[in-house]
């Protein structure tokens, strides 16, 4: 007697087989969400063995750029609030009292910083570009000739006018990013 659980079509096998997969994948980041220094560090030495892999084979160099371009991209989106104090609409609420900004009085509500990209999607999504660039530095098709200074010295430009931007937001609307430095309270003063 067949059990109700078997496929009996390939299709069925197949889309048991990749379930199968993503549960296990998914097993594997979960159990990874706690470490976080270890996840970075790996992610590291995987940036590292790919700039590696271009600097040796003396190519790939649009999809170096590519990557470079794409994690400033989510490292601007890790270092943004999820509710844009800038917003049009926010600034008539704030102006009705609405909504507000982080307090900067000791009677104000507290507003805890929230990302608009998690620590933890960050991690996923720059490991996962990473090992898709790794891959593509393989195929001939993506070594796409061009000069390599240009794209160096237009990503720098690129990294410190963005980050310019985002450092003059980050003052104007009073929030730091980062817990480091940061004071923290024990629930048990008095």
């Amino acid at each position: 007697m067949d059990s109700v659980d078997e496929p009996t079509t390939p299709f069925g096998t197949f889309t048991a087989q990749t379930s199968k997969l993503q549960r296990q994948y998914q097993a594997l980041l979960d159990q990874s969400t706690p470490h976080v220094f270890y996840r970075w560090v790996g992610t590291g030495v995987a940036l590292f063995l790919f700039f590696l892999r271009v600097f040796v084979a003396q190519g790939w160099y649009i999809v170096a750029y590519a990557l470079g371009i794409y994690l400033l991209n989510l490292f601007l989106a890790f270092l943004q609030p999820k509710f844009d104090p800038s917003n049009e609409a926010l600034d008539n609420d704030m102006e009705d009292g609405a909504a507000g900004s982080l307090p900067t009085k000791q009677d104000e509500e507290f507003r805890p910083f929230i990302r608009r990209l998690p620590e933890f999607k960050f991690w996923h999504s720059a490991t996962r570009a990473v090992a898709i660039s790794f891959f593509c530095s393989w195929f001939e098709i993506f070594n796409v000739p061009v000069f390599w200074p240009v794209l160096v010295m237009y990503w720098f430009m690129l990294f410190i006018l963005t980050m310019r931007k985002q450092i003059q937001h980050m003052i104007k609307y009073r929030y730091v990013p980062f817990t480091m430095g940061k004071a923290r309270y024990n629930k048990n003063s008095n």
